[in-house]
Order: C-alpha cells, then structure tokens, then sequence
C-alpha cells in the first residue's frame, strides 16, 4: 500500500498517507498539515473522494484559472502547493493552530476498497476517522469539519451519528437530501451524476494510479500507489448512474444516504448558495431540522467555487471555528442566526443580518395565473381559460405587470398549477425571471453558470402526492413513494417547490414564471460557456434529459394549465418590505 512519511516545509509539519484502519481491516490514508512546534490542536477535517493529493491547479484548471483571477485574495498569503479542490487551504489554517487532515475515502485516491458513494459504509469510515483524529497526541480533542460539495453532503450524514469527538461543522454548498437535491429534482432524474462521476471521481479511483495524476508535493500518484487495468477498476466501484436511474422512488436506498437531521446537536454553520441546483435547498432544509441549540445559516451568491475560498468565507470560517474548536473570543456570539446576502440586478450583493428564515415580516402573496392572456398577479381570475403547450417545447411565460417601485423577494417560493396530459404523465419545469423594461433576461452568476435565472422548481405529475404533516405552504413535502399516473385530459393539482431564492427587482422591471416540460433554456443562440461539455443555458450543467427517466412516448405529448376560479393556479412569492427590518 506504500509506507507513508513525514516532513517540515513552508512553516507546517506533513504527514503524508498517514494510515487509518478501519473495522473491517481496510486501510484508509490521510494527509496531516499541522504546526511544527509540539502541542494539541483542533482538527479541521475533510474525507471523500476527489484524491488529497491532487492538485486544484491540474485537476480542475478551468475553475483555478477564474477563482485565482477573479478573486485574487483566494492565492495571496499562501504558496498555494496544498491547493485541493473543495477543501481549505491548509497554509491559511496551520499558523493559526489548527490541524488539517484530509482522507482520501474507501476506494478513492490513496485508499482501497470499494468506492461506493454517499454509502452507509462510507459514513461509518468517516466516524471512525474523527474518532481516530480526536484521540491522536497531536490533537486536542476537537474535530471540526468544513469543505464544499461532497465535503458538506457528508458533514450532514456523519454529525447524525454523532462521533464523540465531533465538536462542530460547516457543511458549505452541500445537499441533505440525497432524493430531492441530489439525484431526482421533484421525481425527475438529474443527469449529474452521469456528467460528474466519470470524470470526478472514477477518475481518480484507488488503482488508476499511473493512468492518472501525480501529488505535485510528493511525486507519487494520486490514485495510487499501484496501477490496476480497467475491469478490475469498474468491479471495484458501484455504477451510481445506473444506480439511480433504477430507482425512481424514495426508497430506501436513499433514505441510508440522507441523514436524520434531527439526530445532529453539534454546533452548525450551514453557508448556501442563492443558485446551485444541487446544493441550495440542503443548505436551508439543514439549518431548520438539525436538533442543534447552536445554528447559523449563511447565504452567499456567486460561483460554486468562490466565497468559500475568498476573504470574506475564510473569515466567516475562522471565526466559527475559533469560537468552537480554541474558545476563543472571535465576537461569534455576536454572529446573528441568519447572514444574507441579498441579490441586486446589477450583480451586487446587501449584507444583512437577520432573525430566522424564513423571515418573519415576509408578505406572502398569491400571483394569480391567467393561462389566457399569460399574465399574473395578485387580482383573481374571474374566467376560466386554458394554453395548451408542446410538453418539448418553449412552454408558457407568465409576466407581471412592471413593478411601480423596487421591490424585494427573498425566501422559498412554491406554485400551484392545475394541469392536464394527453399522456399518462407529465414533468413540470418552472423558472422564475426577471425582465428588465426591454423585456431581456436580468442573468445572474450561480453556481455552476455565469449567466443563471432567478429560481427553479420541478415535479412529476405522478409523484404529485405530498405528505400535509411535512408540507407548509411555501414548501410543499413531496412523498415520491408511489407513482399516481394522469387520466389523459383529467385536470389534477400540483403543488410545486420552487427553491429559496433572493433578488432585488427594480422599479419598471417584471417578474416572469415560465413553465415547460422540459429544461429552460435561455432565449437566443449563444455561444454559450460550457462544462464537461454541457452548453449552460441558464440551468447550470444540472439537466433531466435522460431518455431512459422521460421515455417520448410519456413526456412529450401536450400539457394544459388551466386557470380560473375553479382552478386557481397561482404561484406564491415571498416578497420582503424594504422599509422594514428585522426586530432586536
């Protein structure tokens, strides 16, 4: 398996491919940063599958390349060697007293066995690994986690086992929700997985070893030591693709790979992101469910890969952890509950502290639907109407009239739309806008696209069941436990999750809700940036084309909405009064 070794350098102490021996007699290996001089520090702590040893700089170029340009505070103060995707910097950590480990997960990078993500296997590895860091000499006792992505995912699964030495976490840009946030988006597949696992993650399987990269600190391969051919690689891993693509139900499957929330009581800080169509609703579902005394929600904009890394991130973290790790006195018990930073059009982002999420002064109103005229807002329709639309197609856009004052909508949003099918079934794709006097799209950076919409909702009309004891009126509770197929032409009600969100609208501008059966896409023909390949319209890389999920013969007939007073479609927006904040 290789030997591993130790070393001083840029200020810190290295351990590198550090063993740890699981239960069952794997192995897994782990890098330790931590300071030169003898003592006990605070642990900061990540394990996953994306290989400690490679370099953000080689094995994610087309992010480093814009973090490092866009946001030169991410690369100052640091030689930048230890640069790993998704997870702190440890020469911005070590001088400051803390521990870094980083574990490459069962199957990936420097460790063996069978690489099975999100797995109740791997969750048990990584209790086990905080446990084993809690109790090194080098350690004080106190574990911390913190990183993005899956870094978070498996923040909220392992603090719902409670390791005795996990004192706090910051799941930053993560799901806990493997079903709705991950895999299905409202029962429809999300083809992610397919996109991202080839190429983040069997990429760097324990065994492609000379197929793949070098740690550029250590000379050694990344996905090693030893080289293994292909078939033997792919009996190694689970396909979680096709995994997914299987079950199309809440199964059990993914209830063991989504945490009981309520289970968590360690000290939380949960960052999100207004605008990552994997991670946004995690962030917020996690902040309200965790059992934890100690909560905080901060929620940020720009890409994926950015605040988490940047000053103002770094800062957020270090205060955090300091308060819990060190006892230190960083002024976080002056922190508020909830840090915002609201959206303005012009890409600028309000600061502000708040109470609670979501916020209590939100005026909850009612856009009525007009499917005639494929307007909306607050008066009801006094006549019924239908619109019929290719379920393939551009589908409907509802617009309100321009706004006579600026106006704020900050929180979880939701739609009821009374439809029908031709077919046995139908996918509803919904999309907030905001249109400026021009009637042009106002973009906004997300996540994962430089130019994203405002909000995004989806559902399968089959799995239009909801759960009343879960359900609250701007977050309908989807149960995806049974499939309920459409009578063709019988109109049936859906209530639809649109996730929380947050923009300023300006005076003259309007807002729009676009429903299709199929993934938005922005008007005009491009160029449009891409990732792995994927064209990103407006949607990110996150889309639900997979024939095998939407055969044509079900999902491309004609949808109907239909509106009126005995068919009340309206969608419900929480708009926020700029003249008034929060109490205390």
């Amino acid at each position: 398996m290789g030997s591993h070794s130790s070393e001083v350098r840029d200020g810190m102490r290295i351990d590198w491919d550090v063993p740890i021996p699981m239960d069952d007699g794997v192995v897994l290996r782990a890098d330790v940063y931590r300071p030169v001089a003898e003592g006990r520090h605070p642990v900061i702590m990540t394990h996953g599958p994306y290989a400690k040893g490679l370099a953000f700089q080689e094995g994610y170029p087309g992010m480093w390349g814009p973090l490092s340009a866009k946001y030169p505070d991410v690369t100052a103060g640091s030689s930048n060697r230890y640069q790993n995707w998704e997870t702190v910097d440890p020469e911005k950590w070590v001088p400051e007293g803390y521990a870094c480990v980083r574990v490459d997960s069962r199957g990936a990078g420097r460790s063996p066995g069978l690489l099975d993500i999100f797995s109740p296997r791997e969750t048990e590895d990584y209790r086990a690994c905080i446990e084993w860091a809690g109790t090194r000499p080098w350690s004080s006792g106190k574990v911390g986690l913190l990183g993005i992505s899956y870094y978070a995912v498996n923040q909220w699964q392992v603090a719902a086992l409670r390791p005795p030495h996990l004192a706090a976490i910051c799941p930053w840009e993560g799901a806990s929700d493997l079903y709705r946030e991950f895999a299905r988006h409202g029962g429809i597949l999300n083809t992610f997985t397919s996109v991202w696992y080839p190429v983040q993650v069997a990429s760097v399987q324990h065994g492609v070893g000379e197929r793949g990269a070098r740690n550029p600190n250590t000379g050694e391969f990344v996905a090693g030591p030893g080289t293994r051919p292909e078939p033997e690689l792919a009996a190694l891993r689970t396909d979680a693709p096709a995994e997914l693509l299987s079950r199309p139900l809440d199964e059990a499957y993914y209830r063991e790979r989504s945490p009981e929330l309520e289970k968590i009581t360690v000290p939380v800080l949960s960052a999100t992101n207004w605008a990552h169509h994997l991670h946004t609703r995690g962030g917020f579902e996690g902040y309200a469910r965790v059992g934890s005394a100690d909560k905080w929600l901060e929620v940020h904009g720009l890409e994926h890969f950015a605040e988490f890394y940047t000053d103002y991130g770094v800062a957020l973290q270090k205060r955090f952890f300091g308060h819990f790790l060190k006892g230190e006195d960083t002024g976080w018990d002056l922190q508020p509950p909830v840090q915002l930073n609201v959206r303005h059009v012009d890409g600028a982002f309000e600061r502000r502290p708040e109470r609670e999420w979501p916020l209590a002064r939100t005026r909850w109103t009612e856009l009525q639907l007009n499917a005639g005229a494929l307007t909306m807002g607050e008066e009801a329709a006094r006549e019924e109407a239908s619109a019929d639309f290719d379920a393939a197609g551009d589908g409907l856009t509802f617009t309100t009239e321009p706004f006579p004052e600026d106006a704020e909508i900050t929180g979880p949003a939701a739609a009821r739309l009374h439809i029908a099918s031709t077919t046995t079934d139908a996918d509803l794709f919904l999309t907030l806008r905001v249109l400026d006097p021009d009637g042009a799209d106002v973009t906004f950076v997300s996540g994962l696209d430089p130019a994203g919409v405002v909000g995004a909702g989806w559902l399968r009309a089959s799995h239009r069941a909801t759960d009343p004891e879960r359900s609250l009126p701007y977050r309908p509770w989807h149960t995806h436990d049974r499939p309920r197929p459409l009578t063709p032409g019988e109109v049936v009600a859906l209530d639809v999750e649109i996730w929380p969100t947050s923009v300023v609208v300006p005076a003259g501008h309007r807002v729009a809700l676009t429903v299709t059966g199929r993934d938005f896409e922005l008007p005009g023909d491009g160029p449009w940036p891409s990732t792995y390949g994927i064209p990103m319209k407006g949607h990110g890389i996150f889309l639900h084309n997979d024939p095998d999920d939407r055969p044509s013969e079900v999902f491309t007939g004609t949808t109907t909405l239909v509106s009126g007073p005995a068919h009340p479609s309206h969608l419900l927006l929480p708009f926020v009064p700029r003249n008034a904040r929060p109490a205390g």
